[in-house]
């Protein structure tokens, strides 16, 4: 019965060292390109902006916005996501200056993605703003919301099966042959 235990304690190690070195595969998103260029200079503003993601995001509540140097929205509609690119329209844009594109989005894990991205306008466009942004649309630092990486409930999950199995196996009442069940 303790060459069984064994067996299954060291079948569920190797599994569990198997994830734990296979977490980088489990990476979460990450951008690999944005139109305008992040740090870009243009004489004349985008049609639209969007950020590439290096995996498939999901389509759910996405948010892209486009801050201006004067702290108004410029960034037009509701932004799209389709496959790894989430993308908003922007209408002719306005003041010359530094404009954000500040981004959350759902990576295909299920992980919260956010960040910032900046281009220049070199020279003032005639367009007409959006409403003031607020601070939440044009803050935020580059990358992830901090959130609980996967190989922690994965590690988790495999410590509390390998210890139910154990009890299960050898943490019960003792019992002695002859005693009816009774220790």
């Amino acid at each position: 019965m303790r060459r069984i235990l064994f067996a299954l304690v060291g079948a569920l190690a190797l599994g569990g060292l198997t994830i734990a070195v296979a977490g980088p595969a489990a990476a979460h998103s990450t951008v690999v390109s944005t139109d305008p260029a992040d740090g870009a200079k243009l004489a004349s503003g985008p049609a639209r902006v969007s950020i590439t993601f290096n995996e498939n995001l999901q389509p759910s509540f996405p948010s892209l916005t486009v801050v201006g140097p004067d702290g108004n929205l410029w960034s037009k509609g509701k932004p799209v996501v389709d496959g790894p690119t989430v993308s908003v329209e922007v209408g002719d844009l306005g003041p010359a200056g530094t404009y954000t594109m500040a981004y959350r989005v759902t990576s295909a894990d299920g992980h919260p993605v956010s960040g910032t991205r900046t281009f220049e306008l070199t020279t003032p466009g005639h367009g007409t703003p959006g409403a003031k942004a607020d601070a939440k649309s044009s803050s935020g630092g580059d990358g992830d919301s901090g959130g609980v990486p996967l190989w922690v409930f994965i590690v988790a999950a495999v410590v509390l099966f390998g210890g139910g199995l154990a009890f299960a196996l050898f943490g019960g009442r003792s019992r002695r042959p002859g005693s009816g069940g009774k220790p």
